[in-house]
């Protein structure tokens, strides 16, 4: 079974400078200042278009199911997150094709959360093949496929932010004890797991992120997840990179930010069996297989049993 893992699509508005600066809020004031001369808008000017051709892309790579591991919007506006949605198209019309979960971006004010803004949009895809096991609203969100052996595991990590740059994350200990309990389950004995955060366990460098961005309990997180028949998909760090797996630690797959220009990708990941068997980095659009970081050359990863 093939799966496809984007991340940090950051679909922006396109009309946020003819708008009443009153009516987007104090906390997008400041987030402004970076999207018009932190280069944020140019970066993302395209995103809308590049996600179009990720959606396209599922079928070139006969891949059987999409995980966008959070941040689909720039500032959880209502047109960003109606954006995003017209753009992924039948991509995500069914949840048995898609997983999609929040990131700290979709979850940038109070009043996006209470208003529902990504459950309005995505709220189709929240159904769990597992609601025994949900522990805080629809997570840990669970989609079984026994015949291929596999369960891809949404969780939220995404809250809203003390102030605009504190963007740091948590799962909580409600939805780690709904995931131990999943993961014991004897329906899916032997199977692997691709559990999609938003928040980065390590950066690119093997390293703990900075405190005010990072997943603060990240060690209880991987330590549920023990050797390589386990994933972690992220996002939140804009570089794409794959830490492999060990005894006591899961494959970390980090997809940096998908549409942002110049950095464009998405993995490809194969899981047959219960096993993850190997992963390849891929442009949109295009056939080109992009270098991994940390790898000689590019090319598919393979992984042994």
């Amino acid at each position: 079974m093939r799966f496809l893992h984007c991340s940090d699509v950051h679909v922006t508005s396109a009309d946020y400078f003819s708008r009443r600066v009153l009516s987007l809020g104090w906390r997008r004031w400041i987030a402004l200042y970076k999207l018009k001369f932190g280069g944020r808008e140019q970066d993302y000017q395209d995103a809308a278009d590049v996600l179009r051709q990720i959606a396209a892309d599922l079928r070139h790579h006969a891949a059987d199911h999409l995980i966008l591991s959070g941040d689909l919007t720039a500032y959880a506006r209502e047109e960003e997150f109606r954006g995003c949605r017209e753009a992924l198209g039948a991509a995500v019309d069914d949840p048995r094709r898609a997983t999609v979960i929040p990131g700290n971006h979709d979850t940038y004010t109070p009043d996006a959360v209470e208003d529902r803004l990504f459950e309005r949009y995505f709220g189709h895809l929240l159904q769990s093949d597992f609601p025994e096991y949900q522990r805080e609203g629809a997570y840990p969100l669970v989609r079984h496929f026994p015949q291929d052996q596999v369960a891809v595991v949404g969780l939220l990590s995404a809250r809203v932010p003390i102030v605009p740059g504190a963007s740091w994350g948590k799962v909580g200990q409600a939805q780690l004890e709904g995931l131990k309990a999943l993961i014991a389950d004897p329906r899916l004995a032997n199977h692997a797991f691709l559990v999609a955060v938003h928040h980065a366990p390590l950066t690119e460098s093997g390293a703990a992120d900075m405190p005010h961005h990072r997943l603060v309990d990240v060690e209880q997180l991987l330590r549920l997840l023990p050797g390589p028949r386990f994933a972690l998909l992220h996002g939140h760090i804009h570089h794409r990179y794959h830490h492999p797996a060990s005894s006591t630690r899961p494959h970390i797959f980090g997809a940096g930010s998908s549409t942002q220009r110049g950095r464009q990708g998405y993995w490809v990941i194969e899981v047959k069996q219960g096993r993850i068997q190997g992963a390849q980095m891929f442009k949109p659009g295009h056939q080109e297989i992009l270098p991994v970081p940390g790898y000689e050359a590019p090319g598919p990863l393979t992984f042994g049993p």
